[in-house]
């Protein structure tokens, strides 16, 4: 593989000095982007483009094409494991996802089987690969999965939900059901990120979006305890180095110091945590990633970089920061709104980071 012309994203995850804070968005390939809305279109569907590994590639890319973000992140979506069981996902217009046949009964876990990366997930690993190329050792390219919990709950529940009845149901009711649910997905999580790696993925990130509608008693049990279980068991070396983990929950900013124990090399922390207090709770145990609420992209230029600066002294000096917004990038944000963003990053950062 091409040496890495840029890895600050990688040193810094690992805690290592780096020039400048590196900067990425969630979402960094996405609606907000004409490009990507072009390219949509071209595919035919959302779920299309996701199984195309040439316009993956390209939606992929295109952002890197606008700003000088320090990495890339593989153009794809956390439902395909669960789609690759066979659960019927689709995407109406306007609509979020839905499965067909949502995982209910004792018979519909007992039916759930770990998918083969290389066989029903090809397409992931071979957009993986195709990236890989195309990037040329320019960033680093990151791989992710959704964490078991995400992924159970779209699957019980057939679509995305604001009360969380029936996963919840299944958890406090049938709590054996919901950790064979759990332990499956763990184990269809590590093959998947595992041959992401094999492919060329050169961070992983783990996002657990719905980790923080839990309890903290159940937060621990029923979703930290199989991202503990991912930590352990993907791969940790590759071409030469480390590959990081990161682990994102959505609200989890109570539960960072019972993060940092998995073992993970990076915390994503959402907007709700102030950097500052998350530092100190984790005493250099790992890097942060965040955490700019996605919002104030719609603000003015300047009010964009009074944030970042605001954001980069909460964080203060020294390694261990990735920039990131707090969740992914809003769908009407202007593109020019982001460049103020990154390049903002990048400009204020330089005296943190001093000798």
């Amino acid at each position: 593989m091409t040496p890495l012309k840029n890895d600050r994203f990688l040193r810094a995850l690992l805690r290592q000095p780096v020039d400048i804070t590196p900067v990425w968005m969630m979402r960094q390939a996405g609606r907000y982007l004409p490009e990507y809305r072009a390219t949509r279109e071209r595919a035919g569907s959302f779920m299309d483009l996701c199984k195309n590994p040439e316009l993956a590639c390209e939606v992929t890319l295109q952002p890197l094409e606008r700003f000088p973000l320090d990495a890339a992140i593989l153009f794809s979506d956390i439902l395909t494991i669960p789609d690759a069981m066979g659960l019927g996902l689709s995407f109406g217009v306007g609509e979020g996802p839905r499965f067909s046949k949502p995982v209910r009964s004792e018979a519909d876990v007992n039916n759930l089987a770990i998918p083969d990366p290389e066989q029903e997930l090809r397409y992931v690993t071979d957009a993986v690969r195709t990236i890989r190329r195309a990037l040329d050792g320019r960033v680093p390219l990151i791989g992710f999965s959704g964490s078991p919990w995400t992924l159970a709950t779209y699957m019980v529940e057939g679509s995305g939900t604001k009360e969380f009845a029936h996963v919840k149901r299944m958890m406090f009711d049938r709590p054996d059901l919901m950790h064979k649910v759990l332990d499956v997905l763990a184990r269809s999580v590590i093959e998947y990120l595992n041959a992401q790696v094999a492919a060329g993925a050169q961070a992983l990130m783990v996002f657990d979006t719905w980790g923080g509608v839990l309890t903290p008693r159940d937060y621990k049990e029923f979703s930290l305890k199989y991202m503990a279980q991912i930590v352990k068991g993907v791969t940790r070396e590759a071409e030469g180095r480390r590959v990081p983990v990161i682990l994102f929950t959505k609200g989890g900013g109570a539960w960072l110091e019972a993060m940092a124990d998995t073992g993970c090399d990076a915390l994503g922390v959402d907007w709700t945590t102030d950097l500052a207090d998350a530092r100190a709770r984790t005493q250099g145990r790992v890097a942060l990633q965040g955490n700019m609420d996605p919002s104030v992209l719609y603000a003015s230029p300047g009010r964009i970089r009074a944030e970042v600066e605001t954001i980069l002294a909460s964080y203060g000096p020294g390694p261990g920061h990735v920039f990131n917004l707090g969740h992914g990038i809003h769908q009407h944000v202007d593109p020019e709104h982001a460049r103020v963003f990154v390049e903002a990053v990048h400009e204020l950062s330089r005296h943190y980071h001093s000798k």
